[in-house]
Formats: structure tokens, C-alpha cells, sequence
């Protein structure tokens, strides 16, 4: 349960970060955060073993922290370019 509570805290700093970097954080509440968050840190995990660098979910280090916000921050360039066909 400790686990599931300190994944939605990271997630959401994680999204939180990225919002601020893509300039969409006036729109997204600390829900959507979280969202971005843990997707983002699914697909910074994918793109973290496409590109074999070894990032992982299951472990906090840095190289995962990294890739889980890059990968927030292209979660939110999708949706900007979905939303309003253009990333900002």
C-alpha cells in the first residue's frame, strides 16, 4: 500500500514538472498530474529499453526519474498535438 502511495506522490511531481515545462500546468489538476505522471514513467520505461538504456519502474534511480519525465514530457506533446494540433 506505502508502495502505490509513493508512486502517485513521484507521478504526480513527475507531471506536475512536465506540465510546467510543456506550459500546460493552468490547465490540469493535480489528477491529470498524477496521470501524466505514472503514464509518462510507462512510456519513459518503453522508450528507456527501446533506446537500451535500462530504465525501469520497479526502481527510483535517477536514470528512471529521468526517463519517466521524458517520457511526461512526450505524453503531453501527443495530447497538445491531438488537442490542438501543435505542440507548444
Amino acid at each position: 500500500m506505502s508502495g502505490l502511495i509513493v508512486i502517485l506522490i513521484v507521478g504526480g511531481v513527475i507531471g506536475w514538472l512536465a506540465s510546467i515545462v510543456m506550459r500546460t500546468d493552468a490547465q490540469q489538476g493535480i489528477f491529470l498530474n498524477i496521470v501524466v505522471g505514472v503514464g509518462g514513467a510507462f512510456l519513459g520505461s518503453f522508450l528507456g529499453n527501446l533506446f537500451d538504456k535500462g530504465a525501469s519502474l520497479a526502481s527510483f534511480d535517477t536514470i528512471g526519474l529521468l526517463w519517466a519525465f521524458v517520457g511526461a514530457l512526450v505524453l503531453l506533446a501527443a495530447i497538445n498535438l491531438v488537442r490542438r494540433g501543435r505542440v507548444r
